[in-house]
């Protein structure tokens, strides 16, 4: 497995999924987004065309906040259905987390519509903030948002995940999504996967960050 940012928003990559494959297909065709993806290969394509490759698994789209130029917001993240379950979600955020750290930004953001997904993003490191969009997703963040004073790290962590699950306990979801939440009703936090990606690299060119006025599909 290896990972590839593709150039940030900048550079305005775009990537052409197969929408049998992967959910949010047309959202990567937009150039107003930055790009990372998953690779089974190791072989990558040209950055500076548009890009279809069958050894990609999994893709992320992201860009600036738009009042905020030290936060980047994961806009979209898809993994190829044959290969969902298998942490190639939650360490591709990882490698794209640390690829922003790098370059500057302060914190990630990502709103999440789904137990599953939110539970992935935990394991990234992002930790819910207790707010919601106006579509009611679930913003989460990194780092974690600081715990209250005179509470214990761990206790707050722990705390800020149940209140996540909560809020979606009370949703019209499938049988999977509640069985889900019924195995985790008494868990603490899921620990944070280390970044899987010796392999990882920039084929981005090296451009300023620029501001990115896009609204994007996904906050």
């Amino acid at each position: 497995m290896e990972f590839e940012l593709l150039g940030w928003p900048a550079d305005g990559p775009t990537l052409r999924l197969d929408y049998e494959r992967f959910s949010y297909a047309g959202k990567f065709v937009m150039s107003n987004t930055g790009k990372a993806v998953a690779r089974i290969d190791a072989e990558g394509d040209d950055p500076d065309s548009d890009q279809q490759a069958d050894d990609i698994v999994a893709a992320v789209a992201f860009n600036e906040d738009r009042t905020d130029s030290s936060t980047l917001w994961l806009r979209y993240v898809t993994v190829e259905r044959a290969h969902r379950g298998e942490g190639i979600g939650p360490a591709l955020c990882s490698f794209v987390r640390e690829r922003a750290l790098e370059r500057g930004y302060e914190r990630l953001r990502i709103a999440v519509n789904n137990p599953f997904a939110y539970e992935a993003l935990y394991r990234s490191g992002f930790a819910f903030t207790g707010e919601t969009t106006g579509i009611a997703e679930l913003v989460l963040e990194y780092p974690s948002p600081n715990p209250a004073k005179d509470t214990d790290d761990i206790d707050d962590r722990d705390e800020r995940y149940q209140s996540g699950l909560e809020e979606f306990r009370d949703r019209e979801l499938s049988a999977d999504e509640h069985a889900f939440l019924d195995d985790r009703r008494h868990d603490g936090a899921p620990g944070l996967e280390t970044d899987a990606s010796p392999r990882g690299h920039d084929t981005s060119r090296d451009t300023p960050r620029g501001h990115d006025t896009s609204r994007g599909g996904r906050r």
